[in-house]
């Protein structure tokens, strides 16, 4: 595996290495770390290749009946998932027999989506026009069937102990939810949602609470009890579009709700009522806040020139784009950009919220602010950090292990926030790179960066005294 070496200094001017294999050929954005942290799956087109993560070399390649259009992992990591929607087909291999292997025809009622139930053993197909959840046993092969899926933004959710099922469905014009125990399927609970019509549900990370939320016509978000009991409502405001998005925090004592009004309600866990309401203002006044403006400029590198100023990005060529951050003190203009009243689904209010695995912070991005991320002290319930893209930001994740975010915009370039400091670094790889995804490996010591039609890894070495 060949290996293309960046050097970085953060803040703290502690240095840190970040190393970039060679580029391998995907297709479709399917690229899926196993759960134990020892395979890369990636997907050529109708082949699966399956890679080990630390000498990137292929351990097992698959080929399946059509082009793959959906991978995912047992969460025992021994067998993995590929489904074909255009032909209704789910296609199952196993790691530790490449000779086995299971395929699943939905046959004349479709396939619209495929998912692993906890164990590892079952898998769940919904068939198209959501008529119904197959559900099928690798052990025993038989099949049972859940009727009446509702057809909504997330509408099957199970527990992390993976014990429940949570199912959110549609009969006689009105919601219901059924929740399942998985071990042997049987039906626990199942109850009218007070919803006048469903978006989504989630499980806390603790499986004690189930959040529901209705249409964005409708404002308003119910929390369930395991046994069906209606612990709460919360609704902000009535007569315009509601809910966005939902985020539970990784310790289940904060519920995130982002609304179209740019705002973001904090509810807490005993009482479930709002403890404060985050703000995304098109003038950051602040001067407590530190806002990292990202500045382009076209460089001129011969050989070996490295340049440091709280950051640094390596060009691969002689002409290249180099950037870097700079503090703007207060007050700051935020660009905002004004959606089209006559487009349905507008570009405006909070679309996505990730919390650190720490629960430290919270990461929130504002459709018509798409160059900008916030991030929100959770401790102290404040702005803390506005970073300012030179373009919209098209991903970012939290590394799994600490308070580390990395963000990638569709350049060449990813980048990096901590409390350190912030950074920004050219992936080193021949041609034309554009990161337009990424996902960190949950040791939190490499991540993957996916352009059209290439994928690198980028392995983070961080020195010892920092470790």
């Amino acid at each position: 595996m060949f290996l293309y070496t960046a050097q970085v200094a953060l803040l703290s001017f502690h240095k840190e290495r970040m190393n970039f294999s060679e580029a391998f050929k995907h297709s479709s954005q399917l690229c899926r770390f196993s759960p134990d942290g020892k395979y890369l799956a990636t997907c050529v087109q109708y082949r699966l290749v399956v890679r080990d993560v630390n000498t990137l070399q292929i351990l097992h390649l698959y080929t399946c009946l059509d082009q793959i259009q959906q991978v995912e992992w047992s969460a025992d990591s021994l067998f993995i998932l590929c489904a074909m929607f255009k032909r209704g087909l789910v296609q199952v291999w196993s790691l530790e027999q490449p000779d086995w292997h299971c395929k699943i025809d939905e046959g004349s009622a479709g396939l619209v989506a495929s998912r692993w139930s906890p164990d590892g053993r079952h898998i769940l197909n919904t068939t198209e026009f959501h008529l119904r959840v197959t559900v099928w046993s690798l052990c025993t092969k038989s099949v049972s069937y859940i009727k009446y899926p509702k057809a909504c933004q997330q509408g099957i959710d199970f527990t992390k102990d993976g014990r429940y099922l949570a199912l959110a469905e549609r009969r006689d014009c009105k919601d219901y939810i059924s929740i399942f125990v998985c071990n042997d399927w049987q039906l626990l609970r199942h109850f009218e949602s007070e919803t006048q019509d469903l978006a989504g549900i989630e499980w806390s990370p603790n499986g004690c609470v189930l959040a529901v939320w209705d249409t964005c016509l409708e404002y308003k978000v119910l929390l369930y009890s395991l046994d069906g009991r209606l612990l709460s409502t919360f609704s902000a405001y009535e007569w315009s579009l509601g809910v966005k998005s939902v985020m539970w925090s990784p310790s289940s004592q904060f519920l995130a709700i982002g609304s179209y009004d740019e705002k973001v309600r904090i509810l807490n866990h005993v009482t479930w009522k709002k403890i404060i309401e985050f703000e995304h203002p098109a003038t950051v006044k602040n001067p407590k806040t530190v806002v990292y403006r990202e500045v382009e400029k076209r460089a001129v590198l011969g050989s070996g020139d490295l340049s440091f100023h709280h950051n640094l990005t390596m060009g691969s060529s002689l002409f290249s784009t180099q950037s870097k951050y700079e503090v703007s003190p207060a007050p700051v203009q935020v660009p905002v950009i004004k959606p089209d009243p006559e487009r349905a689904n507008p570009k405006i209010g909070i679309s996505t919220m990730a919390f650190s695995s720490d629960n430290r912070y919270l990461v929130t991005k504002n459709d018509n602010m798409p160059n900008d991320l916030w991030i929100w002290d959770m401790q102290k319930l404040k702005l803390f950090v506005v970073l300012e893209q030179a373009a919209p930001v098209r991903c970012f994740q939290w590394d799994p292990r600490r308070s580390r975010l990395a963000i990638c915009t569709g350049n060449s370039k990813v980048y990096m926030w901590s409390p350190a400091g912030c950074v920004s670094v050219h992936v080193p790889v021949e041609g034309s790179f554009q990161v337009l995804s990424l996902n960190w490996h949950s040791s939190g010591e490499s991540m993957v960066l996916l352009s059209k039609e290439q994928l690198c890894l980028c392995y983070m070495e961080t020195p010892e005294e920092e470790s």
